[in-house]
């Protein structure tokens, strides 16, 4: 009886003093620098928007949030680091759709992205630019289908990675217009545009941010962007749906922590991104042509699941595999 009432006591003690040292952790979150791991090399994109988000959290929580680029394995390597952290919040994962599409392309994966990952914040959507090499000779969207039906000349597309929104669009653009186009996967987005303005390759759909300062510079020519409406920092750029009607596809950006970490911390987060998304942050991705993200932690796990849902069933219909 005595062993019984003893244990009873010291564990109501031991709770009793838990808690308040978990919550006061949460509230001085965080005291040291915190990694920020982007599964690709530099210079696209994702890279681009990652970094702006970095510097925006480091400015509001006080300690640096650094980003540390992970490339290889079609991004897995990265997210497995993630994965297998500590879960102490000091180690996050910023990442591209491509995060939850291409694990179903791919045999095996040391990780699990509705379990193994928490998710923190959409980040921001990306509508699609369909670039063309200057070498094609093309200025609209319905003369390269024209070209690639009477085949008279091979278009080859490049894929960032196998099974990102690029990739899917592509695919979806080739079942639209009833053409086929040659799939050429790089390993980044930033190696694909020096092909694509040196003609080794003639297409590259991705996002806007990624072709449009080479398009206003001559380098290459967005005929289409893959978004409802004509953006607003390309004006005379029509929408993929004035071709092919109701055609459209985007990428997207999210945040996310290992799957254990507390949901106070995962709270914490998700607050602090989405104060940045409503004041200049906001201001900035507009006008790079992105959609703001935000919302709850709840709305982005939904966002996430449905995506997977959908992406599932057009790598399944075109049986598209890593090899």
């Amino acid at each position: 009886m005595k062993k019984s009432f003893a244990f009873i006591f010291f564990s109501f003690i031991y709770l009793f003093c838990a808690t308040p040292v978990w919550s006061q952790s949460v509230s001085s979150y965080p005291e040291r620098t915190v990694r920020v791991i982007i599964p690709f090399p530099p210079g696209g994109t994702l890279d681009k928007v990652g970094r702006m988000l970095a510097l925006r959290l480091s400015d509001q929580l006080g300690q640096t949030f650094i980003i540390e680029n992970k490339p290889g394995g079609n991004g897995t390597i990265g997210a497995d680091t993630v994965a297998k952290s500590v879960a102490d919040g000091y180690t996050l994962l910023f990442n591209a759709s491509t995060f939850i599409s291409a694990p179903l392309t791919m045999k095996s994966v040391p990780y699990k992205v509705q379990t193994d990952f928490a998710p923190i914040s959409l980040i921001a959507i990306a509508p699609l630019s369909i670039a063309i090499s200057n070498k094609v000779g093309v200025t609209d969207l319905k003369t390269l289908i024209a070209s690639a039906k009477n085949h008279s000349q091979q278009l080859n597309f490049a894929v960032g990675s196998i099974g990102s929104a690029g990739h899917l669009c592509t695919v979806r653009l080739e079942q639209a217009a009833g053409i086929n186009l040659t799939v050429i996967p790089y390993k980044g987005t930033a190696p694909a545009f020096q092909d694509l303005i040196g003609g080794q390759i003639q297409g590259f759909i991705d996002p806007v941010l990624g072709s449009i300062q080479f398009h206003k510079n001559g380098q290459l020519k967005v005929v289409a962007v893959t978004s409802n409406n004509r953006l607003s920092n390309l004006p005379d750029v029509p929408t993929a749906s004035e071709t092919l009607s109701g055609f459209e596809c985007a990428s997207w950006y999210g945040l996310w922590a290992p799957g254990k970490v507390a949901p106070a911390l995962i709270q914490k987060l998700n607050i602090a991104v989405n104060k940045e998304l409503a004041g200049p942050m906001r201001e900035q991705l507009l006008s790079d042509g992105l959609v703001p993200g935000g919302g709850s932690v709840a709305e982005f796990t939904k966002f996430q699941d449905n995506d997977i849902a959908l992406s599932a069933k057009i790598i399944s219909e075109k049986k598209i595999t890593l090899d």
